[in-house]
C-alpha cells in the first residue's frame, strides 16, 4: 500500500527517518523518500512528473527510482486518484457483423489513436462489439474500468450512443454529425465528399453512376446522398445504389454479382470506401474491363494501400491522422470536465489514375 501524503507541495528538506540499509533495494515510497531525504508525498509527485516538485529534485528522485528498478504500485495509485489510466477504443459493428479489426481503415485509425493515447500515459483497451444487447454501451461505460471511451464509427447504433452521451461525457466518436446530436464526433463532411466524388466522375463524362456501399451506417448514407445531389444538379438519373458490405469475406463476391447484373447500366463507380473501390478494381480486371477507360472508379478514405493498386486509386481523402488526434484531444478535455465540441473536416479530392 502506498503511503499517503499529508502535506502540500514539496518538502523542502530531509525528514527524520531511519536511513535505508545500503544493501537493500528501495521497494516502497518510504524507502525512496529515505534515500532522497524528502517526504513520501514529494516522491509520489516526482514519480508522477508533477510540476509541484522542482526539476532538480524530480530528476534526482526519478534517477534513484530507475537505479533501484522501482515500480509504482499502479493499483494503489488508481484507487487513490479514482482513475484507471485506461481508455476504451470500441468498434461497434451493428450493421457489419462480419467485418474484422484487420480492416485497413480500422488499423489506420487505431494506430493513430493508440499512439496519441500511449504518448499521454494511458493504456488502451480495444473492444470489437456486436451489439446484440440494447445496453451494450452502458455495460462498457459503467464497468468502472475506463476513464473514457473512443468509438470508431457509429454503425446503426445512434440511439444507444445518444442515450449514453446524455449522462456520460468522456465519450467521443468517429462519425457523422446531425442536427441536435448530443454525442461529440470527429469526421468528414460526408455529403460534400460524395458530391465531389460524383462531380469528378461527371466531369470525365460519366452519366450513369453506381454507388457501391451499404447505407444503413450514417457515413455511407451521407456519401450516397452527396453523389445523388451531384447527379441531380447535372440533370442525371438517380445513381444506382448497390449494397456492398465491408466484410472482406463477402465483398468480392457481392461486387462481382453486382457488376455481372448491372454493368450495362453503369459507366462510372463511386465506392463508399477505399476497400470497396480497390476490390472493385480487381473484379473489373477479372471481368476484362479497363479502368478508367471502360469504367472509372473513385474511392473514399485515402488509405495508404490506394497507392499500391493498379491503376492507383483516385479517392476522397479524409484526414484520419488529424481526426484521431482531435478525438483524443476532445476526450482529454472532457475527462478534465471541459467542454469540447465536434470537428467536421473538409474532404479533399485526390486524383490519381483510376478516375
Amino acid at each position: 500500500m502506498l503511503a499517503h501524503c499529508r502535506g502540500k507541495g514539496q518538502t523542502p528538506g530531509p525528514v527524520s527517518q531511519d536511513p535505508l540499509p545500503s544493501d537493500r533495494p528501495a521497494r516502497t515510497l518510504a524507502d525512496l523518500a529515505r534515500l532522497a531525504g524528502v517526504s513520501t508525498g514529494t516522491v509520489s509527485r516526482a514519480l508522477a512528473g508533477s510540476s509541484l516538485v522542482n526539476p532538480e529534485t524530480r530528476q534526482r528522485i526519478q534517477a534513484l527510482a530507475a537505479a533501484h528498478d522501482f515500480r509504482v504500485n499502479q493499483m494503489a495509485r488508481r484507487l487513490r486518484t479514482q482513475k484507471t489510466g485506461v481508455i476504451g477504443v470500441v468498434v461497434p459493428l451493428g450493421h457489419e457483423r462480419r467485418q474484422h479489426l484487420s480492416d485497413p481503415f480500422f488499423m489506420t485509425i487505431l494506430g493513430h489513436l493508440a499512439d496519441a493515447l500511449t504518448e499521454n500515459g494511458y493504456d488502451v483497451m480495444l473492444s470489437r462489439i456486436i451489439p446484440d444487447a440494447e445496453d451494450w454501451l452502458e455495460r462498457i461505460v459503467d464497468a468502472g474500468m475506463l476513464d473514457g471511451v473512443l468509438l470508431i464509427g457509429q454503425s446503426d447504433q445512434m440511439e444507444a450512443i445518444e442515450r449514453v452521451a446524455r449522462r456520460y461525457r468522456p465519450l467521443v466518436a468517429w462519425g457523422s454529425r446531425v442536427p441536435g446530436q448530443i454525442h461529440c464526433t470527429v469526421g468528414t463532411e460526408n455529403v460534400a465528399g460524395g458530391r465531389i466524388a460524383a462531380e469528378h466522375l461527371i466531369a470525365r463524362g460519366v452519366r450513369r453512376i453506381a454507388f457501391l456501399g451499404e447505407i444503413r451506417a450514417p457515413e455511407l448514407r451521407e456519401r450516397y446522398a452527396g453523389v445523388c445531389a451531384a447527379a441531380a444538379a447535372a440533370g442525371l438519373p438517380v445513381p444506382l445504389q448497390l449494397d456492398t458490405h465491408l466484410a472482406s469475406d463477402m465483398m468480392e463476391q457481392e461486387i462481382a454479382a453486382h457488376l455481372t447484373r448491372h454493368l450495362d447500366r453503369i459507366d462510372g463507380i463511386a465506392a463508399g470506401s477505399d476497400m470497396i473501390a480497390m476490390t472493385t478494381l480487381r473484379v473489373l480486371a477479372d471481368q476484362g474491363m479497363a479502368v478508367p477507360s471502360d469504367v472509372p472508379v473513385i474511392g473514399y478514405d485515402d488509405l495508404p494501400l490506394g497507392l499500391q493498386t493498379v491503376p492507383r486509386l483516385t479517392t476522397v481523402r479524409q484526414d484520419i491522422a488529424r481526426g484521431a488526434r482531435a478525438m483524443v484531444e476532445r476526450l482529454f478535455a472532457r475527462i478534465a470536465g471541459q467542454d469540447a465540441g465536434p470537428l467536421v473536416m473538409p474532404p479533399e479530392l485526390v486524383v490519381r489514375d483510376s478516375a
